[in-house]
């Protein structure tokens, strides 16, 4: 059975229609609660049903990824960082080399 939905923006509040504020500058504190979970993902394959239900102790699944390139961090099921396995202590670790959508740090041409 379909529903239609319909969305209504919310009030934002605001005495005056003042702008939103850039996301830059919005206070987030109040999310520092929230729970989220996180998934180091190693790699992925696709393979027929009838070669997952032949799998068993002993069996070896081949990856789409190579030994020495980074893995990634998902939150929530999206990408947010590449990283290093590391062991801590006899656990599993991520060393964080690459956060989705950071800048690479630019010389400085005037430092030149």
């Amino acid at each position: 059975m379909a529903a239609d939905v319909e969305f209504t923006p919310l009030p934002d509040g605001r005495a005056g229609g003042d702008p939103i504020p850039p996301a830059g500058d919005v206070d987030l504190t109040r999310l520092t609660d929230v729970s989220v979970e996180l998934t180091v993902e190693v790699g992925r394959t696709r393979m027929s049903l009838g070669e997952t239900l032949s799998l068993g102790p002993g069996s070896v699944v081949t990856l789409d990824r190579l030994a020495d390139q980074p893995v990634d961090l998902l939150v929530n099921g999206r990408p947010i960082a590449r990283g290093e396995v590391v062991v801590i202590d006899e656990q599993f670790g991520l060393r964080i080399t690459e956060v989705a959508g950071a800048e690479p740090e630019q010389p400085d041409a005037q430092a030149a």
